[in-house]
């Protein structure tokens, strides 16, 4: 076990560990909570205590929470040489499209497939779909999946070589406009101003491909946490994470009502109360 100034890595012994097959592919999710259900993508480096943090209070808010493993090390205290390590893997790697001119990265077909199976277990009228960094825009490309229907794209990342573009391919693209048309769907986001990851004009690219369904919102840099862990103080560079890494566990601190915000976009299109005494859906499925 890691331990760096205090933290130290999390076991994860209060969710449950599954191995979930879509499409001939298996993966660990780690599942927590009862109610209806949100799809929890990990940032770089991967699952952090951070992340695991965010999940809990997903859950304690009334949701249940689906937490995929793809890629770092579950659990790992965010160190930098690991987490470079792990940066590189997944830029090469055939399931992600991390660079501009590559289009929807392929891992999201499974994590449609991961929504469909958190809906038939949970119920409610549909799925959450939460991304952050690296998976930023999986949580739009996911709401090609109908059972998606409140995608949360937090600071995200890609395609990492063109500021201004989005991880998504034409025909996807036009695919997701054509459903916030029909269906009204609305699309919740996150930055802190000067990510030099998620800059204003990749949100001016959501906005151009959304309208007014974007609501891309930004905090100013001084309200991150100032002291994150190595590999987000050292490989990440700037204030980037704003419900994770980079957040300020205080009440009424900026990145704590952006949490708040989005446990209530969440609550109101997954019909939640969104708070811990939200216990509307029964119990955990056990697996």
């Amino acid at each position: 076990m890691t331990t760096v100034r205090g933290q130290r890595d999390d076991l994860l012994g209060d969710f449950s560990r599954r191995t979930v097959g879509v499409d001939d592919i298996s993966r660990t999710v780690y599942v927590c909570g009862s109610g209806p259900a949100v799809v929890l993508m990990p940032e770089m480096p991967g699952i952090s205590p951070d992340l695991a943090r965010f999940a809990r209070w997903l859950r304690d808010a009334g949701f249940s929470v689906y937490m995929p493993s793809l890629f770092g090390a579950d659990g790992a205290y965010p160190l930098v040489d690991a987490g470079e390590a792990v940066v590189r893997r997944a830029c090469v790697s055939a399931e992600f499209r991390a660079f501009a001119g590559g289009g929807t990265s392929p891992v999201v077909s499974w994590l449609r497939g991961l929504a469909r199976l958190a809906h038939a277990e949970r119920g409610g009228p549909g799925v959450g779909a939460v991304g952050l960094c690296f998976t930023g825009n999986f949580a739009l490309t996911m709401a090609l999946e109908p059972a998606v229907v409140a995608p949360v794209v937090n600071h995200p990342s890609l395609p990492l070589d063109d500021p201004g573009g989005l991880e998504i391919g034409a025909e996807d693209a036009a695919a997701v406009a054509e459903r916030v048309e029909r269906d009204g769907l609305k699309v919740l986001a996150y930055r802190f101003s000067n990510d030099k990851w998620c800059t204003g004009q990749r949100f001016a690219a959501y906005r151009a491909l959304l309208g007014d369904a974007f609501d891309g919102r930004v905090l100013p840099d001084e309200a991150a946490n100032t002291d994150p862990p190595p590999f987000f103080r050292d490989s990440v560079g700037c204030a980037h994470s704003v419900v994770t890494a980079h957040l300020v566990d205080e009440e009424g601190h900026p990145t704590v009502r952006a949490r708040d915000e989005i446990i209530a976009f969440l609550a109101e299109r997954l019909g939640t109360r969104g708070d811990p005494d939200a216990r509307l859906w029964g119990d955990p499925v056990a697996r």
